[in-house]
């Protein structure tokens, strides 16, 4: 059975009350319950709004696949970006909104060039393709 890891960023634990217009009015964890009974991986999650509680979770994964939504710190973590470079699990980058038609700031992400692929717009659903990505790499 592939395992995959999700590690959400700061502020992601606020989902279900935080600016429902952009992230929606569903918890993270009723989300996450869904996602799991529907997917045939081993699915493990992690949130911090510390980035070195980020970068140590990457560190340690010993997962076959990572999908990070690492917020805000994507437009600002060297220290994520270096991390994901170092280690040998694939990273899909996922954000629930299209951040490239919001604030101008959030266009810019440094962790993109060193994850395997990055899924935004698609709501909570952009999970739920990160996912169907490492099933379809896998076969």
């Amino acid at each position: 059975m592939m395992k995959i890891l999700i590690i959400n960023g700061p502020n992601l634990n606020l989902l279900g009350s935080r600016e429902p217009q952009i992230y929606g009015n569903v918890t993270f964890e009723v989300y996450l319950e869904d996602l799991k009974k529907q997917s045939s991986a081993e699915i493990t999650y992690f949130q911090s709004n510390v980035e070195g509680e980020l970068i140590t979770c990457l560190q340690e994964s010993t997962h076959d696949g990572i999908i990070l939504n690492a917020g805000g710190y994507t437009h600002t973590s060297v220290a994520l970006r270096d991390c994901i470079s170092a280690i040998s699990v694939p990273v899909v980058e996922v954000h629930i909104s299209n951040i490239t038609a919001r604030e101008e700031f959030r266009h810019t992400s440094l962790l993109s060039p060193v994850c395997v692929g990055c899924i935004f717009g698609f709501g909570m659903k952009s999970y739920d393709l990160a996912i169907a990505y490492f099933g379809i790499n896998k076969r």
